[in-house]
């Protein structure tokens, strides 16, 4: 059954269901969770949700695909028209951190996720690293960062940024990371990526570096 919203009310009734679904689970646990919870936040009729989802694991899977597809959004706005590939990592990275920050619930469904629906889990890992190998690809291509696999360094970089976030953000309730240690991970990515002339070379050197 085709469960998408038809009309403009429909959709906003939908948004709220969504928005009231990523705070219960966040806050409960999917275990915890029920839909009449979910409606109670919501302020919409209990039978309104199966209008739009036909129960409790479609909206928690709709609600992780959401999460994806606006951190990715996030991400590639804030990068757009940035021509060094370089600065297009700060820029990527630092509106993760700022979503992550505004989304903290981020962390904890999509953690949830890896019990609850894995297939979903990892269609969301999977798209971020898709359109960031591809971009490291790009970028490999035209000489802006080294010689690495892109999916690898793709994986490896998502997974550093995650975990920076998850101890500098989640854990201390912050509503920023803190400069020093954003920095510190830039320092971190431009020494996997930064080109070099010859291998070995310090990419923090500016002799070693590919002008």
């Amino acid at each position: 059954m085709d469960r998408t919203a038809r009309t403009p009310r429909g959709a906003r009734t939908r948004a709220k269901l969504l928005t009231a679904a990523e705070e219960v689970f966040a806050t409960v646990g999917y275990h915890e969770a029920s839909i009449v919870k979910i409606t109670e936040e919501a302020g919409v009729a209990l039978g309104t949700f199966y209008t739009h989802f036909e129960g409790k694991k479609e909206i928690f899977d709709t609600v992780v695909l959401d999460l994806s597809q606006r951190v990715r959004h996030a991400m590639s706005e804030a990068s757009t028209g940035v021509d060094d590939r370089l600065e297009a990592e700060r820029a990527g990275f630092r509106a993760f951190f700022a979503f992550t920050a505004q989304h903290p619930a981020l962390y904890r469904i999509i953690r949830q996720a890896e019990f609850v629906s894995p297939e979903v889990m990892r269609r969301h890992y999977d798209n971020i690293v898709d359109g960031y190998a591809s971009g490291l690809e790009s970028a490999r291509s035209r000489g802006e960062i080294r010689d690495v696999d892109p999916v690898v360094a793709a994986w490896a970089l998502m997974g550093a940024g995650e975990l920076i976030g998850m101890r500098w953000v989640l854990w201390e309730d912050a509503d920023a990371i803190p400069e020093a240690v954003y920095e510190g991970l830039m320092d971190v990515i431009r020494g996997a990526l930064a080109p070099t002339t010859t291998a070995g070379t310090d990419p923090g050197n500016d002799e070693g570096r590919v002008r």
